[in-house]
């Protein structure tokens, strides 16, 4: 019995890593960047990581060794993961793991850890398969669980949503002329390699090391990077101090898009990856009509 509680508790912890996954999947997608994972392959990092998880549970509750050493070898593979990350100076980033808020850190690792004894255990206990009546009754307990937990789930959701919508405000960045750059002016270029042939644009994304917004935002603007058709340059307030004041930048996280001349063609503070979004479009509907001073 105590083998069976076993592998139903880690069978859950899987199961409930694949659905966090699931309930957020551009987030958890994005956060995948943390370990260098964008676009394509991010996705299919991302449908991987959720059906392995998902198969192996099902394999752990129905008494496979095997799906517990594997599960235990997928534990280990996303702590060292982790790590690596973390001597690459990303502590504090997204990870994933559970959901779209997990973070990379010592915690976290050391949970990962923990699981991955965890299942080696599962797999060295006895396990006793219950009989027709006792997997009924694991059936209904586990249904009413899923019931309590969807029920808090969609309240949780609901007030995630309604809080989102009060930190957001509009999915427009704050364009505010008398900040930042002048529209329409020539600045030295933002970009500091040699654009490519499809590379229309030029993007300065100005961060500071205090801004808590600006670290989660890292995975979407190193998938903007990975663009051709936007040269993409982040500018730290410590080590780049020069290009935040010949910039008049107000604070962080803010954006600057030029054209490959030099010539501002949209600016703005942003909060996420719609808002970052924003500025790169009125930028492109700038540069179409022939300049910044076209609203």
């Amino acid at each position: 019995m105590p083998g069976l509680l076993l592998r139903l508790a880690l069978g859950g912890v899987l199961i409930a890593a694949a659905l966090m996954k699931l309930g957020a999947p551009e987030r958890s997608r994005l956060a995948l960047g943390t370990f260098g994972l964008h676009g394509r392959t991010g996705w299919v990092a991302w449908a991987a990581l959720i059906v392995a998880e998902a198969g192996l549970a099902a394999g752990v509750v129905a008494g496979s060794d095997a799906a517990a050493l594997g599960a235990a070898a997928l534990m280990l593979a996303m702590a060292g993961a982790m790590g690596t990350a973390m001597m690459r100076g990303r502590a504090g980033q997204p990870c994933g793991c559970f959901g779209a808020r997990s973070e990379v850190g010592g915690a976290s690792i050391a949970r990962n850890l923990a699981l991955a004894v965890a299942f080696v255990l599962a797999a060295l206990l006895p396990y006793e398969a219950p009989s027709t009546q006792g997997w009924l009754g694991i059936g209904l307990v586990a249904s009413l669980l899923a019931s309590a937990g969807l029920a808090v789930a969609l309240l949780a959701l609901a007030r995630e949503i309604g809080m989102l919508r009060l930190r957001l405000g509009p999915s427009s960045a704050l364009e505010i002329p008398s900040e930042g750059p002048e529209l329409g002016a020539r600045v030295a270029p933002v970009h500091r390699r040699v654009p490519g042939p499809r590379t229309e644009l030029a993007l300065a994304v100005f961060v500071s090391g205090s801004c808590r917004i600006c670290r989660g935002l890292e995975p979407a603007i190193d998938s903007l990077a990975r663009e051709p058709a936007f040269a993409v340059e982040v500018f730290d307030e410590d080590t780049d101090a020069g290009a935040w004041s010949a910039m008049s930048v107000p604070g962080s996280p803010y954006a600057v898009v030029t054209d490959l001349d030099g010539v501002v063609l949209a600016k703005g503070t942003f909060n996420n990856l719609a808002q970052l979004e924003s500025v790169l479009a009125t930028g492109q509907r700038r540069r179409v009509r022939g300049g910044a001073a076209v609203g």
